[in-house]
């Protein structure tokens, strides 16, 4: 059965003056000559995009979408309606969010991050801004140090809460935070913990054996970059640290420590030199 919102893998069935027709079981799904791959033949397989024109009719694309359906995604608004909002999600027509999944109004040429899905009734795809209806909350299957994906939708007084793996929500603390964070970011992440009460505590960076060692070759690339000294030692302030290598001032210590014990550094009242 087609996905409409997804890339569905097709196969040409057959082609018309105004272009192909993609076979999918029992159904199937025009897509249009400016889109069409030059040299594809009856019987080809192609992966297409496919979601439904403005005339309600299914169409395969394979133009790529910012976002597929069921995802989270930060997205620009072009213009505000009667209807409601349409962002550019990087197709021809715009994606609507209207007035009614809006917390608040939405405007145009402001960016805001969206769940996009495809709606049951009419089957074509919108976006809302009311995140919280579509996060899972309970069942989490997220371990310890796993690597996720990360989207930053808001800041607090605590961090910032993002949107994990397009399933889940979580946290990370300011005070771990040693880089700059913005609403809208896409990054890599890892998580901390999954509290009893399902809340998840995220981190932007390495535990263990795996941080030092990351840190450790952050501090040698600068180490060569400054000629081989940098000041900075045990007297240094967690600000220093911060603002010079983006990282805190215990995983510092622990970094130079194990680079002094490997004698690659030795460590004075002024900094640590490259041996």
């Amino acid at each position: 059965m087609v996905e409409v919102g997804k890339y569905n893998e097709l196969e040409v069935s057959r082609k018309t003056d105004f272009g192909i027709y993609l076979r999918i079981e029992d159904a199937e799904i025009l897509m249009p000559n400016k889109w069409v791959p030059k040299g594809i033949e009856i019987g080809d397989s192609l992966n297409a995009f496919v979601y439904r024109d403005s005339e309600d009719r299914l169409i395969a694309t394979t133009m790529q979408p910012y976002v597929t359906s069921n995802e989270f995604a930060f997205l620009e608004v072009k213009e505000v309606t009667s209807i409601g909002a349409f962002m550019d999600w990087g197709m021809e027509k715009d994606l609507l969010v209207p007035f009614s999944e809006q917390p608040f109004r939405m405007q145009a040429n402001q960016s805001y991050v969206v769940f996009v899905y495809t709606d049951e009734i009419t089957n074509r795809m919108v976006a809302s801004a009311k995140l919280n209806r579509f996060i899972i909350k309970e069942d989490i299957d997220l371990q310890p140090n796993d690597i996720v994906d990360l989207l930053i939708y808001s800041e607090t007084d605590l961090g910032y809460n993002a949107i994990i793996n397009h399933l889940y929500t979580g946290l990370i603390y300011k005070t771990e935070v040693y880089d700059q964070v913005r609403v809208g970011d896409a990054i890599k992440g890892y998580v901390k913990q999954v509290r009893p009460d399902n809340k998840i505590d995220l981190t932007l960076q390495k535990s263990g054996y795996e941080l030092v060692d990351d840190v450790k070759w952050r501090i040698l690339a600068i180490l060569k970059e400054k000629n081989g000294f940098l000041p900075l030692n045990d007297n240094s302030t967690p600000e220093e640290i911060k603002q010079t290598l983006q990282i805190s001032k215990k995983a510092f210590k622990k970094a130079v420590g194990a680079l002094y014990k490997e004698r690659l550094v030795n460590i004075t009242e002024k900094g640590v030199k490259l041996v």
